[in-house]
């Protein structure tokens, strides 16, 4: 019974009173010995109700150890008018998005007299063709002409024997890992 006695006893002479926020919470510590090593305990006591919910998130986290110093007022003040921005600013978006909502229903409406997918043709337009550079393939006409003639100068190639060389040629089916050297 003493013990208990003397536990309540050093429970509640030896705390610290850190703060108080703006729900009456009030935050506390005391540093003990444990196991030969000093640790501070924390802890809160809530001014009504036990809801865990009312706590800031930096009381929070100085409860946790996250934090070693206690928020002060000044800070809760100021963190508190910026999640109050915060709150505008997101209401603020939220208004221009459905404004921008409403219009966007509105011009839809006005252009729904066109019907058809899209312009496949302008698209391929804005591509250059791998093989020519910087031309724009004009119609698929002269794209299959193109492509016949690029296959004809492909097995052309082939046919002629290719003359070892001394530098890597990139060619997955030929290289033997090993053999290339540098210039010397």
């Amino acid at each position: 019974m003493s013990k208990i006695f003397s536990r309540i006893a050093g429970y509640l002479s030896s705390r610290t009173f850190f703060g108080m926020d703006k729900s009456g919470n009030r935050y506390f510590a005391r540093k003990e010995e444990i196991d030969g090593i000093m640790k501070e305990k924390r802890w809160v006591v809530f001014k009504s109700e036990q809801d865990p919910t009312s706590i800031p998130v930096e009381w929070i986290c100085w409860l946790n150890g996250q934090r070693k110093i206690a928020p002060t007022p000044e800070e809760m003040v100021e963190l508190e008018a910026r999640r109050e921005r915060i709150k505008l600013n997101v209401a603020r978006l939220k208004e221009e998005e459905e404004k921008k909502l409403k219009e966007g229903s509105i011009c839809k409406s006005m252009s729904a007299g066109k019907v058809g997918g899209p312009d496949l043709l302008s698209f391929v337009r804005q591509f250059p063709s791998s093989a020519d550079g910087d031309e724009v393939e004009e119609t698929s006409d002269k794209a299959d002409s193109m492509r016949q003639t690029k296959e004809r100068t492909k097995e052309e190639e082939e046919e002629k024997p290719v003359p070892e060389s001394t530098e890597p040629t990139g060619s997955g089916a030929s290289f033997k890992p090993g053999t290339w050297q540098p210039p010397t």
